[in-house]
């Protein structure tokens, strides 16, 4: 019998891709976008991890999440010190979410406060996310506009406390083998990675509307 990890990769494996091949995320990797295009979608992860953390606190002690709230996940002074150097001291009177993340940011809001496993479905999503495809961002950025290696601009995607990334991997996913082993609660943690997938489709099928290639 596959475990649960390996049950959450295999069901979610084609909502994952369509996020990842999106058009949005293909032309900003493809080097395609300006820098705007990559601020603009930098502003939108700092309201999706501004929801994932905000919780981070209550849900430490809590049996199914706390395992899974660790320090050196922790995105938000990244964002934060990548926005000020994107967008100038004053980032955040110009934040705006769009429609889409606003959606994104509020189910995760939902799921931490009324129920822990929807919310490690969505943690799992990002953070091991941004643990693995987050580093082809990263070298793209510094590669397309100049940022220096893993400095300002980039930080959100520099791991500094994890050193070996596919042993934290690993850890991590050890822990979601033990989240529940109830299978009806299995299956409402795979169907919520599944709507976290398509929350993040549909923040980039707006980045796309929003910076379109001219053809």
């Amino acid at each position: 019998m596959d475990s649960f990890s390996a049950l959450i990769r295999t069901a979610s494996h084609e909502q994952h891709v369509e996020a990842e091949t999106s058009t949005f995320m293909s032309d900003l990797v493809g080097g395609r976008l300006g820098v705007a295009a990559y601020a603009r979608y930098t502003e939108q992860l700092w309201f999706v991890y501004e929801a994932l953390e905000a919780a981070s606190g209550h849900l430490a002690a809590d049996a199914v999440a706390g395992p899974f709230i660790r320090p050196e996940l922790l995105r938000l002074p990244a964002l934060e010190r990548d926005l000020a150097h994107l967008r100038g001291p004053g980032w955040r009177s110009g934040l705006s979410a769009l429609p889409a993340t606003r959606a994104y940011a509020d189910r995760i809001r939902e799921c931490a406060e009324r129920w822990p496993g929807g919310y490690v479905a969505h943690h799992y999503t990002r953070y091991l996310g941004d643990l693995s495809g987050g580093q082809i961002i990263r070298d793209r950025a510094e590669r397309t506009w100049g940022f220096a290696r893993k400095g300002d601009g980039v930080r959100f995607y520099v791991f500094e406390e994890i050193p070996n990334p596919a042993a934290f991997k690993r850890d991590y996913r050890e822990r979601l083998d033990g989240v529940a082993d109830d299978e009806l609660e299995q299956q409402r943690i795979v169907a919520e990675c599944k709507k976290a997938f398509a929350l993040n489709t549909a923040v980039f099928r707006a980045l796309g509307e929003e910076f379109p290639l001219t053809a």
